[in-house]
This record gives C-alpha cells, structure tokens and sequence, in this order.
C-alpha cells in the first residue's frame, strides 16, 4: 500500500495530529496507542497457543513479584517527579522561541511507541522485516522530496551521522577514477592526475558499472584503503557551518587542515562570487575541490545558502575542467522543500505557487516569507550529489531521527561493506540496510515513526507543505512583532531588532539600549537577557518565555556581522574591539502560532513576559 492510498490529504486538519498544548487530544493519544497495545499483545497470544504462558498467576501473586511492581513504581514516581520538574515547555503554543524543540507528530509518538514492542533492529532484515521496508521506504520518500529520479536514502542517529556519509561518498569517489587507473589502466590512460580528481560524478559511476567485474578491486583501492587521501583537495563549507563538518573531516581522515569554510554575506548565506574565487585560486595552486557544502537551513541563522548559485558555478568551472561534490547540509530545512511540491510531487512553477498554496490553505494570511531567491534554492537540491535532512527537526517526528539521500542509488555500491552474518550481498531482499550505511545495530522504532508521519502528511503542498506552512507563518508573525519593538525600563528605552529577514523559520534578534554604542554594554544585556528567558535565572516550567542564544564572533564568522552591527549605530573600532555580537535565538517551529488568533492572545503575554524580564535585569 502507498501513501497516496492511506488517507484524503484535502480533509487533513495539523490540529488534530498533535497531544495539544493542555494534552486536548490525549484521548486520540490513548485510544489509539491502546488499540496498538492490544494487537501486539493478540499477536503473542495467537502465536502457537498451544504454548502454555510462562508467567503463572501463582507467579503474580507472589510476594517478590508485588515487591518488585511496588519498587517499579516508585521508580517512575522518580523519573516523573524529575521529568516535570526539569523539562522544557517546548510544547507551548506560543511561550518557547528558542532552540530547535517543538510539539511532536502524535501519529509518530504513536508509531514509536507501538513499533518499540516489536524491538526491531534495522540493520539486519533477518531481525525487523516490518521495519526495514518501512525505512527503505522512507528512503525512497526522501528522493522525491529532493527529486531524485534514481534517488535512495536512509534514516541515520542525526545529521552529523548523516554529515559524516555525506563526506565518505564525496572522499571515496574523489579517489575513485585513480583506483580505476589502477585496477584497469586502459580504462582512462589517457587522463592526467587533475583530470582524473575533476572527473564528474556521473562519468564515474558509468565508469564503476562499465567496470563491475572490478568493482571491489577498484573500491579497495579507493581511499578507504588510506592512499590518495593528500591529493583529494579542499573540503568548503560556509562559515554558518554546523560544528559536525569538522569531526566529521577529521574521522574521515580528510583532515582539518583540508577544510575550509568560505566566507557569508551580511544575509548569512554563502557568498558565490567568494567561493568562485577561492575554487579558482586553489586551481592555479593544482589544488582539487572535494566537495562544497551548501546549508538549507543554517542552524544558528536558519539561512538558505544560495544552492542555485553554487550549482550554476560548478556548471561554470566544469566546462573549464573544475569540478566538485555537492552535499547540501538540509538537516533543519530539508522539510522545507514539501512546501513546493504540488500533488504529482513535482516542483510547483513559481508562477503557479501563490493559486496551489490558496487551494490547498498553506497559509491562514498573506504569504510574506517566499522570496525566488529562496524557491530557487530549493529547486537546485535536485541538482546535488547528496543531502542531510532529519525528520527529528523539521518533520516533527521524535529523537532520534536523522536521514541522508543520495541522487544516484548507484552511488551507495561505493561505501558498502557486507557482512555475512547480517546479510549477504546480492541477497534478494527489499533492504540490504546495513551495507550502505555508517551505523550498526539501529531501531525499528525510528523508522516506524518517520514512515508514519509521512503517510499521514504526505510529502508536499497537501500534507507535510500545510505544517512547514504554519511554521513559516508562525516565525513571520513573531519577526513582524519584535523588529523595532520597544520596552520602556525605568528611564531607558530598549530596543529589539531582527538580526535579517529570516529565509526559513529562524529568527534572530538582540535587545540594545535606545541611543548605545557600546557594543559590549549590548553584548552584556543579551547574555543577561538569556539567563533570565532559559533555565539558568528564569527556570524552566514556570518561564513565561523561553529563548536560546548564540555568539557570532570573528574566529568563526568573519565580519558578517559588521553590517548588522553598524546598522544598529555602532562604530568599526567598537566591533575590532569586541569582535563578536551575542544574537538571541528563535526556532520558530510552533505548528499554532499561525493562527492569527492564538498569536495575537500570545503576543500580549510575550511582551509582558519580555517588560518583565528586562527589568529584573535592570534591578538587579
């Protein structure tokens, strides 16, 4: 059975697929997970009934089983004393702006809890033949939402697992060409080093498949074996990089000295004509480019890196003879791109979007988030070797949910190890899970959540689009109310502003005092205005509102932020002195805050709780 054939998109109401903010739909939540209960435990009843239980009702009503019930609950009396008292309230409609935590799909709740009776391991199809398909499945689903014709993906721990196989594909191709030379010399005799290390994904892996009689020669000559890894070249991120590109390059053994990460815009999105010439400078040093990392969703600024652009420039030096990997890093974002598949899981024209999102009530008001510049980035995806997305952000599905997807299925025969215990190679089965992937033993559980949640929202403008919709609204109309709000605080006036127009659903902003130029005076407020909105000063439960923070600071950023900084009043020589600006944060990944109504009774509490703060600020 496919998605397509499991519910009518059109009747989906997002408000019915969550526990709710007070737990209104708890009784969906018990009903169903009960139901689910009863049929696993149906299940071992009718298995072989002629076996007699081994638990007797002599054994119940002992004194040591009651004794060891009594200690298991008071054991959870514990875990949910420390539960509520230290949890965040992520779950609130409209109190926590903060880190990348929000109200989960009750479908993949559901789904998690049932499939963890089932105690499937993914990786070895002997052990969750249920669950292994349902990941392959997924997989699949992750391809057409980046529309890979020939795609193939998998659930991974998170995205730096998932970051960590985006840069073994890119090292084991990079080397594979000069592992073909050697296997069968004839093959590209006529190539030189460079152009064997510029040589195009595509040309490879028609080269492996030419070649398939080779193909474990060839891929244990590849870097895998540790040889080559020197000549590989440069692995380029953008300075919005997530901190998993540098463990991942130093495991790989690619090698912290080979990364470099490209300098940003004052938008926080990869500058193109920068990386164009540090591509075309590392080329006259005959120094190769293994991969660019594109970031959909950066994760301190939630910025769209320009993918279009880095595409059409790779397009550009190819035809000069210069070419490199892609991985786009879509981890936070990569959900995003449902919002722009119509029904047919086609890209939507651009001309036709605002009609299907009216049709299909993507927005509740007008749309003022979607620029061409971000569409435009979106659709280039399709064009990139790779891609991180984690279904545990953005697709509101429980931890631990990660995921990466490749454009080629052919791509992963390069990073396959077999064991012959798990799997055995050439087995025809729906899902050699194991061989193409970094992780061993993983749940079942996981992919029974990810493929739940995909078939109750399906991947485009009538399912999954409508919830990164109500996102994306939500953090607009928390982006409208604080850029130029302001407090009054004794006789100062404080200022908010938005650090830029956000591209996804991330908002950035500071509090500076009106008529300040002392940039760590504004440092100092921000980091003091955290403590009091995160668990440190304000707590957790009882916090009327919640935010996260940041540094963007020289080491990491450049000067970026000199625009930003200036913009707000403050001179060059107050940013060499300070060289860095505390940014607080908001992951604005509410799927309520859209309704116009739930703001606006939000908004008042918001300020209040804000006016509130401020001033024990000041008091203290």
């Amino acid at each position: 059975m496919t998605k397509k054939n499991i519910i009518n998109p059109a009747q989906t109401n997002l408000k019915a697929l969550f526990l709710g903010d007070k737990g209104e739909n708890v009784d969906i939540y018990k009903t169903i997970l009960n139901r689910m209960i009863d049929e696993h435990v149906g299940w071992r009843q009718n298995y072989m009934p002629q076996d007699l239980p081994v638990i007797t009702p002599q054994d119940r009503r002992s004194t040591s089983f009651q004794a060891t019930v009594d200690n298991m609950n008071e054991v959870f009396n514990v875990l949910s004393s420390r539960l509520r008292t230290d949890s965040l309230p992520w779950h609130s409609a409209g109190r926590f702006w903060g880190h990348m935590n929000s109200e989960t799909l009750l479908p993949s709740i559901i789904a998690y809890n049932a499939a963890m009776l089932w105690n499937g391991n993914n990786v070895a199809y002997e052990s969750s033949p249920a669950t292994s398909k349902m990941e392959e499945e997924v997989g699949l689903d992750f391809a057409t939402l980046m529309g890979y014709k020939k795609g193939w993906g998998h659930i991974a721990a998170d995205g730096s697992i998932a970051n960590l196989e985006g840069i073994w594909y890119a090292r084991n191709f990079k080397s594979a060409p000069l592992a073909i030379k050697e296997v069968v010399p004839h093959a590209l005799e006529d190539k030189t080093e460079w152009e064997l290390l510029n040589m195009p994904m595509e040309e490879t892996l028609d080269l492996l498949e030419k070649y398939q009689d080779h193909y474990d020669d060839i891929k244990n000559r590849t870097a895998r074996s540790g040889k080559n890894l020197e000549k590989l070249g440069k692995w380029i991120v953008p300075q919005t990089k997530h901190y998993s590109w540098l463990k991942s390059a130093d495991i790989i053994g690619v090698g912290l000295d080979q990364v470099i990460a490209a300098e940003v815009d004052s938008e926080y999105r990869m500058d193109v004509e920068k990386l164009e010439t540090l591509i075309r400078d590392l080329a006259k040093q005959e120094i190769p480019v293994l991969g660019v990392v594109a970031v959909v969703g950066s994760t301190e600024e939630g910025q769209v890196d320009r993918v279009d652009q880095i595409v059409a420039l790779r397009e550009k030096l190819a035809k000069e003879g210069i070419y490199f990997y892609i991985h786009v890093d879509a981890a936070y974002g990569g959900y995003g791109r449902s919002i722009f598949l119509g029904e047919d899981d086609e890209f939507i024209p651009y001309e036709d979007i605002e009609e299907v999102y009216a049709k299909h009530g993507v927005f509740q008001g007008e749309n003022h988030w979607l620029t061409r510049e971000v569409y435009d980035s979106f659709k280039a995806i399709s064009e990139c070797e790779s891609v991180t997305i984690d279904p545990h952000k953005m697709g509101y599905v429980p931890y631990s949910a990660g995921g990466v997807v490749i454009k080629d299925v052919r791509m992963r025969d390069i990073i396959s190890y077999f064991a012959t215990y798990v799997f055995k190679k050439g087995a025809d089965i729906p899902a050699l899970l194991g061989a193409y992937m970094l992780e061993g033993s993983k749940a079942g559980a996981t992919a029974a959540a990810v493929w739940t949640a995909h078939r109750v929202l399906p991947l485009n403008v009538t399912g999954f689009g409508k919830l990164i919709g109500a996102s994306l609204e939500g953090a607009f109309r928390f982006y409208r109310m604080i850029d130029g709000l302001e407090f009054k605080v004794g006789d100062k006036v404080i200022e908010m502003h938005a650090l830029t127009r956000p591209d996804f659903n991330m908002v950035d902003y500071v509090f500076n005092e009106k008529g300040n130029t002392d940039l760590k005076k504004m440092n100092d407020l921000n980091e003091e205005f955290y403590a009091y909105a995160s668990y440190d000063k304000g707590g957790t439960y009882g916090n009327e509102f919640i935010t996260s923070h940041t540094d963007f600071a020289v080491p990491d950023y450049g000067n970026s932020p000199l625009k930003f900084v200036k913009g707000l009043g403050f001179s060059q020589a107050e940013w060499d002195k300070e060289q860095k600006v505390t940014i607080l944060r908001a992951s604005a990944m509410s799927p309520y805050a859209h309704d116009e109504k739930v703001f606006n009774e939000y908004s008042e509490k918001i300020q209040q709780a804000i006016q509130h703060k401020l001033e024990a600020i000041y008091q203290a």
